[in-house]
């Protein structure tokens, strides 16, 4: 029996998904394991008990799930063909996804204000750890905006429609995953 070409777009989109599940619990997995091994160093001696997180990455937190909403909103208007306010709602994720970066970089100058360093005789376990695991979650967003300006691209080349969404659902996926992650590492960060 031949397969139809929309059954072959859907079992090519299941696989895509399944891909995309299997690199996202391992970002999970890699993020326990840096987050386990934070949770066991704060027994050393050389532990800030008194270390707060910077406002900046309270801000950019707000931006991500702001960012969340609005890339949910893109493959909502999408899925009713309207190509105009996919646009609209596609950009304005990137913005955000922008900005989430800027504020990011603002945090960690906030950091070095206070005197603490990723590094050297200023560093501490804590403010490493804290860089460790930002940058590393900086690093998937930016594949993240890499992946969302390829969508931006072939949506204005036409690509997707009500009925073609494969690209926009992939990448709305990837980027909720990151929107979860970071807040679920604000909030190990913000009460641990």
């Amino acid at each position: 029996m031949e397969m139809t070409a929309q059954e072959y777009q859907n079992r090519k989109g299941q696989s895509y998904k399944l891909l995309l599940w299997f690199a996202m619990i391992s970002m999970v997995m890699m993020f326990a394991g840096l987050t386990s091994a934070y949770i066991v160093s704060s027994s050393r001696k050389d532990w800030l008990k008194d270390f707060e997180l910077p406002q900046a990455f309270i801000i950019s937190t707000i931006i991500i799930i702001l960012s969340s909403f609005t890339f949910h909103s893109a493959l909502t208007t999408i899925r009713k063909n309207d190509r105009s306010k996919t646009s609209f709602w596609l950009l304005v994720t990137l913005v955000l996804g922008i900005l989430f970066v800027i504020f990011q970089f603002i945090g960690f100058g906030q950091i070095i204000e206070l005197g603490y360093f990723f590094t050297g005789s200023e560093s501490t376990v804590n403010t490493s750890f804290l860089y460790i695991i930002a940058i590393l979650h900086m690093a998937h967003l930016f594949g993240g905006l890499i992946a969302l300006l390829i969508i931006i691209y072939n949506h204005f080349k036409q690509k997707y429609n009500s009925t073609q969404t494969l690209g926009i659902e992939l990448g709305a996926m990837f980027w909720h995953f990151l929107d979860i992650l970071w807040i679920l590492l604000f909030l190990f960060f913000y009460f641990y």
